[in-house]
């Protein structure tokens, strides 16, 4: 099953809906809804900086991956990036590929 990063940045409206329901009861809810799209968390943890949270989860597809993102993003109070991860095989297999690229000038 493909594995994503999910980078979260919540809005002030966010935060404090997290501060208001607790982190665990955020992070049943993220277990949750990946669990209704087919998939599984992997690891969930909040952080300080510019990103508030880092979420790692296996899902069926790149189509069910940006569904999430949407839907997230939809929400208005968090902000996201999504990462496909890829395995040490899967950049073996990408090297192995011929690719007939021309660098600009070259």
């Amino acid at each position: 099953m493909p594995k994503f990063l999910f980078a979260a940045s919540y809005k002030p409206e966010g935060l404090e809906g997290v501060r208001k329901e607790g982190a665990d009861a955020r992070i049943r809810a993220i277990e949750g809804l990946v669990a209704d799209l087919g998939g599984k968390v992997e690891s969930f943890y909040f952080a300080f900086g510019d990103v508030d949270a880092f979420v790692t989860v296996d899902l069926p597809d790149d189509e069910t991956a940006a569904a999430m993102t949407l839907a997230v993003g939809a929400s208005g109070l968090v902000t996201t990036t999504t990462t496909k991860l890829l395995t040490g095989a899967q950049i073996d297999q990408a090297f192995a590929k011929s690719v007939p690229y021309r660098a600009p000038g070259a």
